[in-house]
């Protein structure tokens, strides 16, 4: 008992640090606790041929990234006009409607989720939640009842299970772990500029970029981040842009039809 209070102590001093050792397996149980809460963000179609195309997609791009056995991911489609994408705890990550109507090619989507499967990777979710989250999943890998408690508390007040705010180096690590798998998956990684290109021009008359991203605004500064990413690691920055499914139109509209 002793060194689990030592143990629960060192975490509260140095939470960040020591927030990729909470085991995944305990990240996953807090998730599914609070999983209905999640998926209330917004009408969703989870069985249907566009959710299993996006889960595939994430499948393949989990596996470039090279993600620990014990991780996986889950993709979310959420039927809503929202311009965005995110990830949160135990590998849970949501798309929106009106970004994949953004997107024109498969490559510019895989960009976009395998930066969120990248945030999943390097546990930011967990990170960023703040010490008592952490603490309180700790505890609950001993006892869950009081580590629910203090993590319902926390989450109860905060609503972070949605979209988490994550650091300008967090986004910057994110950017670069996702270019990687992108040039491993496709042999270029063509879709990052494209993607930014086209929300860049989407979004020029707005005020506030869509919160993927507010660490880090769509400006030609990390356009030039990546290419020099990409220069410095040897990927092609261009090449012949993947196609995304025949239907993927479609798909789209029958879901907004629906809404």
């Amino acid at each position: 008992m002793l060194f689990i209070i030592s143990a629960i102590a060192l975490l509260a001093v140095s939470a960040n640090l020591l927030a990729p050792f909470i085991p995944f397996s305990a990240e996953k149980k807090l998730a599914a606790a609070f999983e209905k809460q999640m998926v209330a963000e917004g009408p969703q179609i989870e069985d249907s041929d566009l959710s299993r195309y996006l889960q595939s997609l994430a499948e393949r791009l989990a596996e470039a990234q090279q993600l620990p056995e014990d991780m996986s991911i889950t993709v979310h489609y959420i039927n809503d006009d929202t311009v965005n994408a995110f990830a949160t705890l135990g590998g849970h990550v949501f798309f929106f409607r009106g970004l994949l109507e953004s997107v024109p090619n498969e490559n510019a989507l895989a960009m976009v989720m395998a930066h969120e499967i990248a945030h999943v990777k390097h546990r930011h979710p967990i990170k960023s939640l703040g010490r008592a989250v952490i603490i309180g999943t700790a505890t609950a890998v001993v006892s869950s009842a009081v580590g629910g408690d203090i993590v319902s508390d926390v989450l109860g007040k905060t609503g972070l299970l949605t979209v988490l705010k994550f650091s300008r180096e967090q986004e910057e690590q994110s950017d670069e772990t996702a270019l990687a798998a992108i040039a491993r998956l496709y042999g270029h990684v063509g879709g990052s500029s494209t993607l930014f290109n086209v929300l860049k021009e989407a979004h020029k008359h707005e005020t506030q970029a869509p919160e993927f991203f507010n660490s880090h605004p769509l400006t030609d500064n990390r356009l030039q981040n990546i290419a020099a990413m990409a220069k410095e690691q040897g990927w092609q920055l261009t090449g012949p842009p993947t196609p995304l499914p025949t239907e993927f139109g479609r798909w789209l509209q029958q879901n907004r039809e629906a809404q």
